[in-house]
């Protein structure tokens, strides 16, 4: 038995069990799917979730990461994650996520078992996804400082550093749709490329607006040096009182800049054909969680305060998911609701004429 508690023999269903070990979140909105689909979906996330793990392990050297990033990366088709296991069956904490790359060959294994095609549109981005995470590990500008914070030293790496994490993450499931929706035309698929790239930065850049005192306690901050320094303060210095003013300034401007990608991402929602209602739902479903936690997070005097977790209710999540539901098949109400959860603080995009 594994140590799961599913039967090493029974590799689909320990990759179920993971997924909402490592992601609740992810596993409520992977259900909206149909069901070949998210399988597949589900065998990609995990492999991304390995490379995360990797990436975000405290107790691995920088080397060690980059390491162990490129082995993964070039074990997707072939050969074992047996090296990278052992490394990490030897850490002192273990949870779902460590445990999920202990027994990575068997996600390996059902990526494996999946037609060539889904293969063909997953491998390349987590490939990239590990090869950026890699770089960024061993960047020496990224170092930890006299004061041993590491962070990142403009918005161009901000970008790209999200880009790995999560834009290649939009530009494989575009892939995974087209391939398993036929009335997803080129026409759709075009316009679906052009903002893969923004939908995930979006995301990304909305998990460490609410996550900046979090990260900068454990000495990261994905706040940029320069832009903080350009408006008054430092990335050592953002949760500090006496810096309030400047601290805020450098939020705002993270957060208009969230905004505009999660206008990007309610374009590529509005793009999927009505007739695709199923992958619509489970675009938008994740899309107006981060919009109404990026609404809270611009009017959350206490955002930088290291006690308080800027987050929405479990109320506001059910309540996310039924309405989701029903504004998916109409670009109007999809854009209403956009609108409503973000407090009118921007006038949505235009939404393109619904396509059947």
């Amino acid at each position: 038995m594994a140590a799961t508690g599913t039967p090493m023999t029974d590799d689909p269903a320990f990759c179920r069990r993971m997924l909402p070990l490592v992601s609740r979140t992810f596993a409520a909105c992977i259900n909206l799917l149909p069901r070949r689909l998210a399988y597949e979906v589900l065998i990609a996330y995990l492999l991304c979730r390995i490379a995360d793990t990797i990436e975000d392990a405290p107790e691995l050297a920088n080397e060690e990461k980059y390491r162990l990033l490129h082995a993964f990366a070039e074990h997707l088709d072939s050969g074992s994650m047996a090296a990278i296991a052992q490394v990490f069956s030897h850490l002192e904490q273990i949870g779902p996520d460590q445990e999920l790359v202990i027994h990575g060959d068997r996600v390996l294994r059902e990526y494996r078992q999946l037609r060539s095609a889904s293969r063909r549109a997953i491998a390349p981005w987590v490939v990239e996804m590990c090869q950026g995470m890699a770089d960024f590990s061993c960047d020496s500008r990224l170092q930890p400082n006299a004061h041993g914070m590491q962070a990142l030293m403009d918005l161009g790496d901000l970008d790209q550093y999200c880009y790995f994490v999560a834009g290649t993450v939009g530009h494989l499931l575009t892939e995974l749709f087209a391939i398993h929706h036929p009335r997803l035309t080129q026409r759709h698929y075009v316009r679906m490329k052009q903002l893969a790239t923004s939908f995930g930065l979006g995301l990304q850049l909305t998990n460490i607006i609410k996550d900046v005192a979090d990260d900068s306690q454990r000495g990261w901050s994905f706040v940029p040096r320069r832009l903080c320094e350009e408006l008054g303060t430092s990335p050592e210095q953002l949760l500090n009182p006496s810096h309030t003013d400047a601290a805020k300034a450098v939020m705002a401007r993270l957060i208009n800049k969230a905004q505009r990608h999660l206008d990007d991402a309610l374009m590529y929602c509005q793009t999927i054909p009505r007739s695709a209602y199923r992958i619509r739902l489970f675009c938008l479903t994740p899309l107006y969680f981060a919009v109404r936690t990026l609404s809270r997070a611009r009017h959350d005097p206490r955002l930088l305060d290291p006690q308080h977790k800027v987050k929405i209710s479990r109320a506001e999540v059910y309540r996310t998911l039924r309405t989701s539901a029903l504004v998916a098949p109409t670009n109007t109400m999809v854009n209403g609701y956009y609108r409503r959860l973000l407090g009118n603080q921007y006038s949505a995009p235009t939404a393109p004429t619904n396509s059947r």
